[in-house]
C-alpha cells in the first residue's frame, strides 16, 4: 500500500466527484480517500459526495494493488487540476 497527500484546488461537487470515481474505477487497486478522520472508497460516488471536499482540503490518497503507483499519480493530478 502506498499513499500520497495532496491539496484539493476546488470544491468537489457532483460532476467532479463523478469524474474522479470514473478515473479511480479504471484501476484494479483498492483506492481510498482520507480527509481528517473520514475515510471513503474512492470508487464510490456516494462516498465522494458525502465526504464534502472543499478547496484547500488536504487529502490522503491510499492505493493497494498491482497498479497502485499509477493510480496514486493519476488521482493526485486530478485534485491539482480540478
Amino acid at each position: 500500500m502506498i499513499e500520497r497527500t495532496v491539496k484539493v484546488n476546488a470544491k468537489i461537487e457532483a460532476r467532479p466527484a463523478a469524474l474522479f470515481v470514473q478515473t479511480a474505477s479504471r484501476f484494479q487497486s483498492s483506492i481510498f480517500i482520507k480527509v481528517d478522520n473520514k475515510m471513503i472508497n474512492a470508487k464510490s460516488i456516494m462516498g465522494m459526495i458525502a465526504i464534502g471536499l472543499l478547496d484547500g482540503n488536504q487529502v490522503t490518497i491510499m492505493a493497494d494493488g498491482q497498479d497502485e503507483e499509477a493510480a496514486i499519480a493519476e488521482l493526485g493530478r486530478f485534485f491539482s487540476t480540478v
